[in-house]
């Protein structure tokens, strides 16, 4: 049988702004296809653009690719589609666009803080904040789940392991959406159409927001070198190894946004599962320690909170059926890979008994896992703990309001309600 995908066009926004099913659908016939197709990248003024990518949505490609990251390097950038100016590689440029060894250097270095030894001391203080956020939301009232619940979390852990003051706990919030952002005119003030002038907006607030956390990442380096103190900044400052100012600056930016963003977007997610499945979440309360595990790897796996990451090609390589040059990109869509057939049996239900559950939503295997992966586990786990302890009858009401964005399947808004 002929699978005709010549509509399936991931360059263009509009795409990324279909309902999440037709998305699905989209990457479900390209998995059909005898090999990976080839799209063109659109122009991005001030930035520019290459002649395009070869999108990997198969589970065996995503994992052989990150696997392999001697052939499909992370540089020159991995978080962006076009290659990074150096004007914005100076905030973004983080480990995740690098390769060894500098990679290894950076990835030794802030590894320290997810020792078990810090992780342990941090189950208290993650159950410390959930409580905290529940009291606060109950006092409020019903709302929005992710502005009062989703995103508290997660980046009043990431500020507390940093040393960051409370008082600088929102800004730190609304940075990180306008660096996500992508093409969402609600963060970026960038409409769908791609202009000059929307593009120039849109990266004046993104420069912003990058100056903003590494000022402050900075900033809080400097006062840690002269009184070290007993948080991560002080760690990754000073010793025999330590990070520069530069390298501070840009792996805060990294793990306030990659660990606030997508941990937010995974226990928003989780809320609209369990409240569409309610056989699933009556399996989870029956049953919440020996279920949850479970849950979270489900949850992770449906949302896939990161969506891609490109890849550049060092050497000439053949893997299913394609033949790769030398300089070609690959984007790696995790959110494709995680709805393989040929892996998942049916792919497209909510299941948290699922075993196994070798997804890719903490990104495929190799140098490149999320370091902050147990973190984030126990971040979901702790949060659907003190909801479903205290709250037991919430739910998502109505349909989330999702960012526009071919980077992060994220959650802007979503009401909820707790009888």
């Amino acid at each position: 049988m002929t699978i005709d995908a010549t509509d399936i066009d991931l360059s263009e926004i509009p795409f990324w702004g279909l309902p999440q099913a037709e998305r699905n659908d989209a990457f479900r016939r390209l998995r059909r296809l005898d090999r990976p197709v080839f799209m063109k990248e659109n122009h991005i003024p001030f930035i520019g653009h290459g002649p395009g990518f070869y999108a990997l949505v198969r589970h065996a490609d995503v994992s052989e690719a990150s696997r392999n990251a001697g052939v499909f390097s992370s540089e020159p950038t991995s978080n962006s589609i076009p290659d990074m100016p150096r004007w914005l590689a100076v905030y973004f440029g983080s480990m995740i666009n690098m390769d060894d060894p500098r990679h290894a250097r950076l990835r030794r270095i802030v590894s320290r803080a997810f020792t078990p030894r810090i992780l342990a001391k941090m189950e208290e203080d993650l159950a410390r904040a959930a409580r905290e956020i529940v009291d606060r939301a109950i006092s409020e009232g019903p709302g929005d789940f992710v502005l009062q619940i989703a995103a508290r979390l997660p980046v009043q852990v990431i500020c507390d392991m940093m040393g960051v003051p409370p008082k600088y706990h929102d800004m730190v919030l609304r940075n990180t959406n306008v660096v996500l952002g992508n093409a969402d005119a609600e963060y970026t003030g960038i409409r769908p159409d791609i202009t000059r002038w929307n593009v120039a907006k849109g990266l004046v607030k993104l420069l912003r927001a990058g100056h903003e956390l590494s000022t402050l990442a900075r900033r809080l380096g400097r006062e840690r070198r002269g009184n070290p103190t007993a948080d991560l900044t002080s760690l990754l400052v000073n010793g025999e190894e330590h990070l520069t100012s530069q390298e501070l600056g840009s792996f805060f930016i990294l793990l306030v946004v990659a660990g606030s963003e997508t941990t937010r977007n995974a226990i928003s997610h989780g809320l609209k599962f369990f409240t569409d499945n309610p056989e699933q979440r009556e399996l989870l309360l029956g049953d919440f320690e020996t279920h949850i595990p479970g849950a979270v790897e489900e949850i992770i796996r449906c949302s896939t909170p990161v969506i891609q990451f490109r890849r550049t090609l060092t050497q000439d390589y053949e893997m299913n059926g394609q033949a790769y040059k030398k300089g070609d990109k690959v984007l790696l869509f995790y959110n494709s890979a995680n709805r393989d057939e040929t892996v998942f049996a049916d792919p497209d239900t909510f299941d948290i008994t699922r075993s196994p559950n070798p997804h890719v939503g903490f990104g495929g295997p190799g140098p490149h896992y999320c370091l902050g992966a147990h973190l984030a586990r126990r971040e979901v786990t702790v949060m659907f703990r003190e909801l479903f302890t205290r709250l037991p009858a919430i739910r998502s009401t109505g349909e989330p309001d999702y960012l526009l964005s071919n980077f992060i399947n994220g959650v802007k808004h979503m009401s909820y309600r707790t009888g």
